[in-house]
């Protein structure tokens, strides 16, 4: 006859990457890693917008229901082209994945590298000259041949956003989770 008592936890721990995001396109990145990446980390990304504040961030990394086995990483990716909501950011207490002036300048940096300071709207454009799959480029989508493109292209964009000095414009942090994905994974 077969116990009807619970099984017992793992004792192992269980590492979970939270990543608190701004919009869609991040979402859609995050959801790309997943795929990408089979690594033991567990990722989950919740799109909170402007309302960002440290309790929000503590009350997600609660709703996680936890157990003393679970180490969770805590980031926040968000774009610094709203300064109302860089100084919330910056004062949240978790890894900041932070663009300037906003994600595209990740992708970017898998074609081509900026050094330069650049305007949301100047850096949508030359991503879409920089190339042929980001002709057709719309947010929050995907498509299979960018990526592809961005998959082939994370270790040279992550080593021009090394290069690039952290808040300034432009720079990312999108490259320490994918560090932290790939650590994981070897």
């Amino acid at each position: 006859m077969a116990s009807k008592r619970e099984p017992s936890p793992s004792m192992r721990m269980r590492k979970i990457a939270l990543v608190i995001c701004e919009g869609e396109t991040e979402e859609r990145y995050i959801n790309l890693l997943k795929k990408w990446y089979k690594s033991p980390i567990r990722i989950i990304s919740h799109i909170e917008g402007t309302k960002i504040t440290q309790s929000l961030v503590d009350n997600r990394t609660r709703e996680l229901k936890l157990s003393k086995y679970d180490k969770v990483h805590t980031f926040l990716m968000y774009d610094m082209d709203v300064p109302s909501i860089n100084e919330k950011l910056l004062a949240c207490k978790a890894e900041k994945l932070l663009s300037n002036p906003c994600f595209e300048i990740w992708l970017l940096l898998h074609a081509k590298d900026q050094k330069s300071p650049i305007t949301t709207d100047v850096l949508i454009n030359k991503l879409k000259k920089s190339a042929t799959v980001w002709k057709n480029y719309a947010k929050s989508d995907f498509t299979n041949t960018q990526e592809a493109f961005l998959k082939s292209n994370t270790n040279t964009a992550t080593s021009r956003a090394k290069d690039l000095k952290e808040l300034q414009n432009p720079s990312t942090g999108v490259y320490k989770l994918i560090e932290l994905l790939k650590s994981n994974t070897s």
